[in-house]
């Protein structure tokens, strides 16, 4: 399944794409509205064209089934290029903003403009929807593109490359294959920006790296995103809702539900529920269903399962779950109740397919456990009750929040999607992304003949000093 290797390229190749990127920058700048919309439009049909080989591409890297990459990879990319196309004209357009009185005779505006030539550092676990969304916000702010997609998913990585080969030069849009040398040598490079997508601990190299060059960053990571239950929620629905976020893509997902806070009343109530949905969504013989795909690789299967058994080791019980096959990097839809404080599954990041479950009875308990952690970069409840809604929504932070439903918000293209502190830096999707890889450049024209700031130039005289002290006290 997992036979091809990644291809390498060379120190020297990087630095010679990066240059002609540099030489070309501008051209690339220069473009209008209708030639960018019309080079997505372009990407839009290899999208199309390309759909059945990235299907197989997915299913060689980590067995993921057909309509899940549909679903989770080609219709979030297909729909940034459907909304960027729509509104791309206008987001080139000057943004006009008042200006002070003060300065009458002038008039202001932002202009964007593209921030030049950017990197694009994306992870294993969508590698197709991470990195082509990302690149149609680069493209439409009139930027020039190297992509680093990542090692662990070669199949991916090699479909993307070829796919992009066919519209773009080097010196536009490239696609550097390889593992940690290649990543290392690209952020070497004095890049005007870089947009990463991947795990907190690798963001911080990144920015480390990007500050010796003072370049800005985008930084999509993750974290322990928490879900609510309470007393009013249907909980019936939230089962069904939960268990699909989070078993999709077998739990490899940065906003899939981490851990659960249920109501101590409905706790049994859920158990049951979710056990009725995984068994609906994947049979009675989970590891034979084609619908539930498999760790990306061992060392990843190796990483959950040691929490799993570190779990256990500080008594954890196990409601739901199987054998796990360390030769298919198989682990089945697990629920477990009874974490200790100390362990890992209650601290590190799961990325994976195992459900904690903690029973609450008093909201202000779940929301001071929530602000004890990092924050996160969803947050997710599940209510009929208005007051509870604002009073999580209120008094925690979470890069963004579903209500009765969860990871919906990533496929809502009018929203900004990203992460605070250290679940992200940044914005992606629509308008945001654009604005991500686009400087907003501040332009102030003087029309008039005579400025106000002139009547108060030196030397200065008492007069003048009135008219100061009329400006800073009216205008």
């Amino acid at each position: 399944m997992k036979t091809q290797t990644t291809t390498s390229t060379s120190n020297l190749d990087i630095n010679s794409i990066f240059q002609s990127q540099l030489h070309n920058q501008q051209n690339i700048a220069d473009t209008t509205s209708s030639q960018r919309s019309k080079k997505l439009k372009k990407l839009h049909k290899l999208v199309d064209e390309y759909r059945p080989k990235v299907k197989e591409a997915l299913y060689k890297d980590y067995k993921k089934h057909p309509s899940e990459v549909d679903l989770t990879e080609i219709y979030p990319v297909t729909g940034e290029l459907k909304h960027t196309r729509k509104h791309i004209h206008r987001w080139m357009q000057k943004e006009h903003v008042g200006t002070p009185l003060a300065l009458m005779g002038s008039s202001s505006w932002i202009h964007y403009e593209p921030k030049g030539v950017v990197l694009i550092i994306s992870p294993w676990n969508f590698p197709f929807n991470l990195t082509i969304g990302p690149l149609v916000s680069a493209i439409a702010a009139g930027n020039c593109v190297m992509i680093k997609p990542s090692e662990h998913t070669p199949h991916a990585s090699a479909i993307m490359k070829e796919m992009l080969g066919k519209l773009f030069d080097d010196n536009e849009v490239a696609v550097i294959e390889g593992g940690i040398d290649e990543s290392k040598a690209l952020l070497k490079l004095p890049f005007h920006h870089i947009f990463f997508t991947g795990a907190p601990s690798i963001g911080k190299v990144v920015m480390e790296a990007a500050s010796k060059n003072l370049s800005s960053v985008t930084l999509e990571l993750g974290g322990k995103s928490p879900t609510i239950i309470d007393e009013s929620a249907n909980v019936k629905q939230a089962a069904k809702r939960i268990t699909w976020g989070k078993y999709l893509n077998n739990g490899q997902i940065c906003i899939a539900p981490d851990y659960l806070f249920v109501h101590e009343s409905k706790k049994d109530e859920f158990v049951k529920y979710a056990n009725e949905c995984i068994n609906k969504m994947y049979g009675d013989d989970i590891i034979k269903s084609d619908s539930y795909c498999r760790m990306v690789n061992n060392r990843h299967f190796q990483r959950v399962k040691s929490y799993l058994d570190n779990g256990i080791e500080h008594g954890m019980s196990v409601t739901q779950g199987g054998n796990l096959v360390s030769e298919d990097d198989y682990i089945p839809p697990t629920i477990v109740e009874k974490m200790d404080s100390d362990s890992d599954l209650a601290n590190q990041e799961i990325f994976g397919p195992i459900l904690p479950i903690y029973t609450f009875k008093n909201l202000e308990d779940v929301v001071k456990v929530i602000n004890e952690k990092d924050r996160p970069l969803a947050l997710y409840i599940y209510s009929k009750k208005r007051k509870n809604i604002n009073y999580v929504i209120n008094n925690t932070r979470a890069g963004g929040t579903c209500i009765n439903h969860n990871a919906m918000h990533f496929f809502n293209n009018n929203l900004p999607f990203g992460g605070v502190n250290n679940s992200g830096i940044g914005n992606a999707h629509g308008e945001f992304g654009f604005k991500e890889f686009s400087n907003a450049r501040a332009v102030l024209k003087q029309w008039s003949p005579m400025s106000a700031i002139e009547t108060m130039m030196p030397p200065y005289t008492g007069l003048k000093q009135k008219m100061i002290d009329l400006s800073i006290k009216w205008f």
